[in-house]
């Protein structure tokens, strides 16, 4: 990856500190299958918790192992550390066998060589390419090459409101559009509520929620030739009116400036906030203790209050892949733990666990999959749902945009003020940080 000292430079420190803790493919190379009996997984943070993952995840791996004789070592990685532990790994040729990848970074991650390529006959390893929903294969790498994983989890956005906050302050069905939303937040704003929370330091949601209100504007953070187009007039639009929602709207505290991945859950679970933007939070609610009948869930509100397609995006494509690294010493193995994972059985074990709607088309047959709330998901991820751009830089895109938003929320969260020229200096300044030509 070609990218600019001034990109480099703020992840050096943390790529070199991640690098000892990298372990698994062997660092020559050559796909070989010199430890049969061994795996090295690791998995991205899901639940509420690593520990919450891994009562999900040991359990299935007990299962392969019983099915196989191998073993597989798992670690669950926080989203925090995990792009920069994956690119770590490719950077060193020491990582693990298999690993879940964000699907947003598969054209990223597809584009550093390291990642085993799923050409026809890997997919027929693992059941056929057939088996996966067709937008859940479009998240798995640039347009015209073989995908550099395959699907695990499928996800999109939904609102999630807490019910009696709502009748007790009169509101009597969730926001449909921006404008309901803000006004359903100031009503709920009071006596140390908050209307909506936010995660104000999880660059990834940060860029998540951006990229959506910028479609709904018609701007794109890319040219069609793939040039980073960061400061144009939609997009400085979008990112301030995400931003204005703590910084003018008040309907976000400021100290969720702060928050990192599952406070905003954590904080909703507990009724210290009224409404919650997130991914497939059932599970994760669940398990903090909220009860499923004390919340509704509902599509993410849009411009005009009719999601859609074009600018009624309402979600991205959300969703979690799979990937063997090249250099794996158990290639044969690597390829028996995907098939085990994607399998129909499995599918449904565990995107039931995660509240997320499996992108194997047999396990959508699974009744538990026809909730309400996945119901919402379903819809979206089908008709209203919008891939985050598939090019070589989506990482470096995600990361450098997701931390200017992190620093405006910063400065909303100190009464320095949030402007059009503030907003459009960080989106330069983000612009400036992507890869040479």
């Amino acid at each position: 990856m070609r990218i600019r000292a001034a990109a480099a430079g703020a992840v050096t420190l943390s790529l070199a500190l991640a690098a000892s803790a990298c372990g698994g493919g062997s660092p020559t190379g050559g796909g070989s299958d010199d430890s049969p009996k061994t795996l090295t997984y690791w998995a991205s943070n899901q639940g509420a918790s690593v520990e919450v993952d891994k009562k999900v995840l040991q359990p299935e791996l007990d299962k392969f192992e019983k099915e196989t004789g191998i073993e597989v070592k798992l670690e669950v990685v926080p989203w925090s550390d995990l792009l920069n532990r994956i690119l770590t790994a490719t950077t060193s040729g020491q990582g693990p066998d298999v690993l879940n990848i964000g699907n947003t970074w598969s054209a990223s991650l597809q584009a550093t060589g390291a990642l085993l390529p799923w050409d026809a006959k890997n997919f027929d390893a693992i059941g056929g390419r057939d088996r996966f929903v067709d937008a859940a294969l479009a998240s798995t790498g640039a347009e015209g090459k073989d995908p550099a994983a395959v699907p695990l989890y499928s996800m999109a956005y939904a609102l999630y409101y807490n019910k009696k906050m709502f009748a007790d302050a009169g509101i009597s069905e969730p926001p449909a559009t921006w404008d309901d939303l803000v006004a359903a937040g100031r009503k709920l704003s009071k006596d140390g509520t908050w209307g909506l929370g936010a995660e104000g330091s999880n660059v990834s949601e940060n860029i998540h929620h951006t990229f959506v209100f910028a479609e709904q504007h018609g701007a794109k953070f890319f040219t069609p030739d793939g040039t980073a187009d960061f400061a144009n007039d939609g997009v400085v639009t979008a990112v301030k009116e995400y931003v204005d929602l703590m910084a003018a709207d008040k309907v976000i505290a400021p100290g969720n400036a702060e928050y990192a991945q599952n406070q905003s859950v954590s904080d909703f679970a507990k009724g210290k906030n009224a409404m919650l933007l997130w991914q497939s939070a059932s599970a994760n609610l669940k398990s903090q203790g909220m009860d499923e009948d004390a919340y509704g869930v509902a599509p993410v509100p849009v411009r005009s209050g009719t999601p859609g397609g074009g600018t009624q995006a309402n979600s991205m494509v959300a969703g979690i892949n799979m990937a063997v690294f090249k250099n794996t010493d158990n290639l044969d193995g690597a390829r028996k733990f995907v098939k085990f994972m994607t399998s129909d059985a499995e599918q449904t074990v565990l995107n039931k666990a995660y509240s997320s709607i499996p992108p194997v088309k047999a396990a959508q047959s699974d009744p538990a999959f026809d909730t309400p709330a996945n119901a919402v998901l379903k819809d979206t991820l089908a008709k209203s749902a919008v891939a985050l751009p598939q090019v070589a830089a989506e990482s470096q895109f995600e990361t450098a945009v997701g931390t200017a938003v992190k620093e405006l929320f910063a400065d909303a969260a100190a009464g320095r003020a949030v402007t059009t020229a503030s907003v459009k200096a960080k989106l330069e300044k983000a612009e400036q940080q992507m890869p040479a030509e």
